[in-house]
C-alpha cells in the first residue's frame, strides 16, 4: 500500500508560524490529517485528546521544548510509541544528547523531499 494513500494524522509542533503553515499545507496536500501546536505544552494538550500517527516537532521552542515533549511522550504509555521527527538547526548529536529517542532528524532548513523521505521511511507500506 502506498503510504500516501493511508489516512494518517500528523501533529506539527512549531513555534515559527511561517514554517508551521508551510508544513500544514504541504502535509494536507499529501493527504494527511494535520494538527498544529505552537509549542510542546500545546502539543501535550493535543496528545491527551488525540493520538496522531506521527509527531513532527521543532526542538527549540518556548514553554516546553522538543526535549521536554519527547520526554513526556516517552513517560506516557499512550504516547511512547508515536514516532517523532525532530526539526532543528542544532547538530544531531546535540539533539540526541538532550532528547534521546526520536525516529528521524531534519536539519533546518530542509527540503520538502527530505521531509517526505523521512515520513516514507516511518510509514513504508
Amino acid at each position: 500500500m502506498d503510504w500516501r494513500l493511508a489516512v494518517r494524522t500528523v501533529l506539527i509542533v512549531e513555534d515559527e508560524w511561517a514554517i508551521a503553515d508551510w508544513l500544514e499545507v504541504l502535509l494536507s496536500e499529501s493527504a494527511f490529517n494535520v494538527l498544529v501546536a505552537g509549542n510542546g505544552r500545546e502539543a501535550l494538550d493535543i496528545l491527551h485528546r488525540e493520538t496522531p500517527d506521527l509527531v513532527l516537532t521543532d526542538f527549540m521552542m518556548p514553554f516546553v521544548d522538543g526535549a521536554g515533549l519527547i520526554a513526556a511522550m516517552r513517560d506516557d504509555k499512550r504516547m511512547r510509541d508515536i514516532p517523532v521527527i525532530v526539526m532543528t538547526s542544532l547538530l544531531e548529536n546535540v539533539v540526541r544528547d538532550r532528547a534521546g529517542r526520536f525516529r528521524a532528524y531534519l536539519r533546518k532548513p530542509f527540503r520538502e523531499a527530505d521531509l517526505m523521505k523521512a515520513i516514507g521511511e516511518i510509514f513504508p507500506d
